[in-house]
């Protein structure tokens, strides 16, 4: 009998498999992926995460974001405990398309979100020659 690994949660960005929770760190921040007519956009939720623990690579068609979020003090009252807030390292990668321009990669960070715009190469448009009668 063959046994699967089965993970529903896993996301793919253009059809390429991304890091799971299993293999990228103490936790995945959730993301949202749309396509622009000129850009990609690619935002990421990260409240409590300063803007210079972020890491973000673009080496041979793949997009690295790492970092890291700061645990808080956590106390126990009268044997009760609750902790919901991951903390600790996280990792995501994303396989850029062909048509991605890694070189103009930008980012910024708004209200916890962090924001990555991926502009498209420029179409080079067919351009028609002339032909000139001697």
């Amino acid at each position: 009998m063959t046994v699967l690994r089965y993970e529903p949660w896993s996301l793919r960005f253009f059809n390429n498999p991304v890091t799971t929770a299993a293999d990228s760190g103490a936790w995945l921040p959730a993301a949202d992926i749309y396509e622009e007519p000129s850009q990609f956009v690619l935002h990421l939720d990260l409240p409590g995460v300063d803007p210079a623990a972020v890491e973000i690579t673009s080496e041979q068609g793949v997009l690295s974001i790492r970092g890291s979020r700061e645990s808080v003090r956590r106390e126990n009252h009268e044997g009760y405990r609750r902790v919901e807030r991951l903390s600790g390292n996280f990792q995501r990668r994303f396989s850029l398309p062909e048509t991605a321009d890694a070189q103009s990669i930008r980012a910024k960070v708004t209200n916890g979100v962090l924001e990555v715009l991926i502009p498209k190469l420029a179409q080079v448009q067919p351009r028609k020659i002339l032909v000139e009668a001697a």
